[in-house]
């Protein structure tokens, strides 16, 4: 893709025969399909905690869809893909939180949203019918990619998923060093970084054959 084209921080690679361009608001964009990936939203999490009695601060999704907005923005994309976990818990369908949502989902009336459920959309159900989410189990077709939520090989594709939520410990001079959210693609897997600024981050281990790209002062980075 030209790189005149592309948003501010992004690359360009070709994956599966196919371009694909990281974007430094943890998204993926599929040029050719109109189409952006995202992994990991959770969506209703910090509602979750204070559920639990755990002080968080509110906002987290309101943050996270202006996150969003942006990437659609930016992309024109008129499909989007979640590959899991978009609700965090049956805790955090807040009412506060699902009008969010809705708001959020009114101002993107046309465009399309595929839920791969995960792990925690078993546990949290899927979306209220309202929202137009189709729900779908792994694996889900786009294309020549698979879209899945927990990594693993599959015959008839390239796979695209989360769960993982990977970044990588980057160290500098002075015994600095930073844990950088991470795209990581394999021959036959590739992992999103979690698109939710609220959760946790996994150290990856890569192997030999990965091509791992961080984020950084947003920007992607091929390292």
């Amino acid at each position: 893709m030209n790189r005149e084209l592309l948003p501010a921080g992004a690359l360009s690679l070709t994956v599966a025969s196919e371009p694909v361009v990281l974007l430094a608001d943890r998204a993926l964009w599929l040029p050719e399909r109109h189409t952006v990936v995202v992994a990991d939203l959770h969506w209703g999490k910090a509602a979750a905690f204070r559920a639990a009695f755990v002080p968080i601060p509110s906002g987290t999704t309101a943050s996270d869809l202006t996150r969003l907005t942006r990437v659609l923005h930016l992309t024109a994309a008129t499909t989007l893909v979640v590959l899991g976990d978009l609700l965090h818990a049956r805790a955090g369908r807040h009412a506060d939180t699902l009008a969010t949502i809705a708001a959020w989902r009114d101002a993107h009336g046309a465009l399309d949203i595929t839920l791969v459920r995960g792990n925690h959309d078993a546990h949290a159900g899927d979306p209220p019918e309202s929202l137009r989410i189709t729900c779908v189990d792994a694996p889900y077709a786009i294309g020549p990619f698979i879209g899945v939520h927990e990594p693993e090989e599959r015959p008839n594709g390239y796979v695209l998923s989360g769960h993982l939520h990977p970044c990588v410990s980057v160290r500098g001079r002075g015994r600095q060093h930073a844990k950088l959210p991470a795209f990581v693609f394999g021959p036959r897997v590739g992992v999103l970084p979690a698109f939710s600024s609220f959760t946790g981050t996994g150290m990856y281990e890569p192997s030999e054959q990965d091509a791992l790209f961080v984020i950084a002062d947003r920007e992607v980075i091929a390292l």
